[in-house]
């Protein structure tokens, strides 16, 4: 089932955004070689529940930390522990809240200490695809046209999009429909119409599309242990357009 929000439930969702969009920003300037991911953990927890929300992913489907923290050829869903950052990788942060029932979901791609031009590329490849996603949401069009946008930019630097892992609804539960592919064909999918509220987040990497999911069950990387960037926001649809929530 696809939601219509009513304005008041859009409002907690929205404050629920804006507490992890603050929540990545305090947490940038700990993101340098030497901290652990499980210190960046404890940080965004700490954060999170000083601000009057409770951690979005910790419990969830068993999940056991507040951040998903991955790492270079990690695509998503790394779980922080002891391993210490080292100048030269990239780290991606997804981080979930909870307000009065709410959820907000936030993901970015941050450089630790000094990286390449390939790599700096494509991380702003990455950002600017979820940009150009975001930017085709209006009442009207339809969930492929999102895709399509991504999916076209980011193929044109001969980059990899993940296909396995895709944007969703977002509300009362973390994951809702409809699913948001960051591929498509356009004036496919699912009609988008004012009150929805989508996660968009790409998932882009230096080599194959393919991924895998590590013994543990939860980190998914590369196949071909290419680099992987990921960046995500929480939007709503308004009657002119889109409203980015986690801005």
């Amino acid at each position: 089932m696809i939601y219509i929000r009513e304005p008041w439930e859009i409002k907690n969702i929205y404050k629920s955004s804006q507490i992890i969009k603050d929540t990545l920003e305090y947490l940038e300037k700990y993101i340098k070689p030497g901290v652990t991911t499980i210190e960046l953990d404890r940080i965004a927890e700490n954060f999170i529940r000083d601000n009057e929300a409770l951690p979005g992913f910790k419990g969830l489907y068993g999940y056991p930390a507040t951040i998903c923290a991955s790492i270079d050829d990690e695509v998503v869903h790394g779980i922080p522990c002891n391993r210490v950052l080292e100048n030269g990788q990239i780290i991606s942060l997804d981080i979930g809240a909870i307000y009065n029932g709410y959820y907000g979901d936030h993901a970015k791609t941050f450089i630790v200490g000094d990286v390449s031009k390939e790599i700096e590329q494509l991380i702003e490849v990455t950002r600017e695809s979820l940009n150009r996603g975001v930017s085709v949401i209006k009442p009207g069009k339809y969930i492929g046209d999102i895709g399509y946008e991504i999916q076209n930019y980011v193929e044109s630097f001969g980059y990899g999009i993940v296909r396995e892992l895709v944007g969703h609804g977002i509300g009362e539960k973390l994951h809702e429909d409809p699913q948001i592919p960051n591929y498509g064909i356009k004036n496919n999918g699912f009609e988008i119409k004012e009150g929805m509220c989508f996660a968009i987040e790409p998932m882009v990497t230096l080599g194959s599309y393919e991924v895998f999911t590590k013994e543990d069950q939860w980190t998914v990387c590369t196949v071909d242990s290419s680099l992987a960037a990921h960046f995500e926001h929480t939007v709503t649809v308004t009657k002119d357009g889109v409203k980015v929530l986690t801005k």
